[in-house]
This record gives C-alpha cells, structure tokens and sequence, in this order.
C-alpha cells in the first residue's frame, strides 16, 4: 500500500493492530471493552491479544470467524518456565479459542549461550499448535547486543516461527528501529514467508508510520499486509481513531 498522508498511515495501520490488553489489572469487564474497541466505524483490528485466562470469554463475544483474530501469550512475561508447562498453556489457549500465540523465547538462558533452549522451546510449541499462527518473541531489549538479536530472529524461524516480535512490552526496552531493521533484515536473508511484530511503546500514527517505511525498504513494496506484520499496541488504536476522525491526538495508558 501506498502512504502519502496520516490519514492513510492511520486506516493501514489500524489493520495490522493487534488491540492489547496485558495489563496485570486486566478484567473480565476490560476484555469485553477491548472486543469492542476492536471493531471500529472505520474498520477492525487484526487481533486482539490478551492473557490465556480472558481467551474463551472472548471467543465467547466475539464468536467463531470473526474477522477479529484472539492472540494470547504464553511463557510471559518472563520466558522462562518449563516447556512442558508452555505446551500446556497452548494447547489450554487453543481449545479455549485462541487463533494467534505469542511466546516467549527463553532469552536469558540464550544470553547464557543456551541456543537450544530456543530451539526446543518453539519447536514444542510449534508441535502444540500446528494451525495456529505462532509469534515469537525475542525481547530484544534485554538481548541488546545486535548479533544476538539476529541469532535469536534465525533460531525462531528455523523452528518454525510465523512471526518474530520484538517485546513483551514488560521490560525497560521494547520495541526500537534499531531492533526492526535487524529483524527485517534476517527474515530478509531467510527466504521464508515470516512476519514481524514491534511490540511495546509505540503510540502514535507517526511512530507506526516509521516502521511500516523500514519494512517496506528492506522487505519490498506490497509486503505489508496483517499475515506478515503487526503492531503490538493499544494506546496506538487512540492515536489512528484521533486521525481518522479529525480530532485532536491523545496520549492513552499502555496496554502492557
């Protein structure tokens, strides 16, 4: 898609919006407003993404085939329990309704060299959830060091990862351009159909903007598209709706 104005840049990005609510306070009353932020006058999100616990309430609102995907996390926030228990939250996630899982790569144990704790991690949950669209994500914030974000994006997708996404949105550091165009970039050198998903801190319609331009610089024109990026974000969805409108643009709570 061609961006030449906001207004442009807010409609595109609202369609490759995965609405989130991973607040610690999150309740049964805020998923049902989530659901229906969702679903706006000038279009849907892609997914909404939610804790494992809210999924089937949402499956129960939204119904089956809803344009509107339902995303959870599992290994979150903090990567590391047993692979056992993430294959249990995903298989839980997914017959409670869930379409997307986003999971959480082991990160500290591949700060400490372990890359087959990576590996063993997504390949299991990959097993678990073989129609699922599987993200996973590095926490490249805490990685910092940029060839390990780019081993961490090459053991994800060699195990099977639809997508690779930058942040839980938990930590000091989430989503930058820095960690992008690494990303980019080795999704690039892979030859494989997988997406990308910032994730964590990006609020505003510009801020999208300058993601969806690096993706279309290193990716190509016409990659974009909800199967293969997504932005992470809720205070972002006030932003689009605030351009779309007209109105004046306000500054919401994060949804981590």
């Amino acid at each position: 898609m061609e961006i030449n104005t906001p207004r442009e840049a807010a409609s595109f990005a609202l369609s490759l919006l995965d609405l989130t609510n991973l607040r610690d306070d999150c309740d049964a009353a805020a998923i049902e407003t989530l659901c229906r932020r969702a679903q706006t006058p000038y279009g849907s999100a892609a997914a909404i993404c939610i804790w494992p616990r809210f999924v089937a309430q949402a499956r129960a609102l939204l119904g089956q085939g809803h344009p509107v995907r339902i995303a959870t996390v599992v290994n979150f926030p903090s990567g590391g329990l047993p692979v056992a228990d993430v294959v249990g939250e995903t298989r839980q996630a997914i017959s409670d309704g869930a379409d997307e899982i986003d999971l959480v790569i082991p990160y500290r144990r591949l700060l400490d060299g372990d890359e087959a704790a990576v590996t063993d991690m997504v390949e299991a949950v990959r097993s678990a959830c073989p129609q699922a669209c599987l993200k996973v994500i590095l926490e490249t914030g805490e990685l910092k060091d940029s060839a390990l974000i780019s081993r961490a994006s090459e053991l994800a997708i060699a195990a099977g990862a639809d997508f690779i996404k930058t942040s839980t949105g938990k930590v000091s550091v989430n989503a930058t351009l820095e960690a992008a165009d690494i990303m980019l970039r080795t999704i690039r050198a892979s030859r494989k159909r997988v997406g990308f998903k910032p994730a964590g801190g990006i609020a505003t319609v510009s801020d999208a903007d300058l993601y969806l331009r690096l993706a279309e610089t290193i990716m190509g024109p016409n990659w974009v598209m909800p199967s293969t990026f997504r932005f992470g974000a809720s205070g972002l969805l006030d932003d689009i709706l605030a351009v779309l409108s007209g109105a004046a643009s306000p500054r919401a709570a994060t949804g981590y």
